[in-house]
Order: structure tokens, then sequence, then C-alpha cells
């Protein structure tokens, strides 16, 4: 009988993996910075990332989403990985979590 897939555990997973990955301007991860838009998980344990930069010529437009993609693939049982660039919407500072604003002195 096949393993049912717990999709809670594993997107618990790919967040605290997330969490590791910082934006190098911003001293403040990529999940409490509000570029994580969506994590899709299917029964195959392909994982798919929507998520965007703070701007369009963020000059880690090209290594971050390979970063994001190569920590999310060492989670046991995550087969692939899609990492899929947006900017609809476009990134603002009310996307940013109360705890990253906090980090930031914005509160």
């Amino acid at each position: 009988m096949e393993q049912e897939i717990d999709t809670n555990e594993l997107g618990e997973s790919i967040v605290r993996v997330l969490k590791t990955i910082y934006d190098p301007e911003i001293p403040v991860d990529i999940y409490e910075l509000g570029l994580i838009y969506d994590v899709m998980v299917n029964t195959d344990y392909e994982v798919k990332i929507l998520m965007t930069l703070t701007s369009p010529n963020c000059p880690v437009a090209e290594s971050l989403p390979r970063e994001v993609e190569e920590k999310v693939k060492t989670i046991e049982n995550v087969k692939d990985v899609d990492v899929e660039i947006t900017f609809d919407p476009p990134w603002s500072k009310e996307l940013m979590s109360e705890e990253a604003k906090l980090e930031l002195g914005m509160l």
C-alpha cells in the first residue's frame, strides 16, 4: 500500500527551509519578507513554489530562485522542485510579516 502524503508536514518542512534563505540586501528571510506567494505539493512529492523578488532588477534574480530550488530539494521525499518567479502582484512592504517589519524597524 502506498504511503499517504502528509502535505501539512511537508509544507511545514518547506517553510522551515525557506526561512533559512535570506535576501542578501535585507537581513530578513525570504518567507517573512513576503517573497513566497504560494507553495504547492502534489502526491508525487513534486513541489512548485511561486515567488517574487523585491524588484525586477534585483541583483539576485538568478541566484535566489536557484538557491530556493536547491535547498527545498534537500528535504526528504521531495522528488522535484519548480520555482516560478512572478511580479503579479508586485512585491510591496505590505507583504512583509509583522516579525519582518519589527526586525527592520518599521513598526
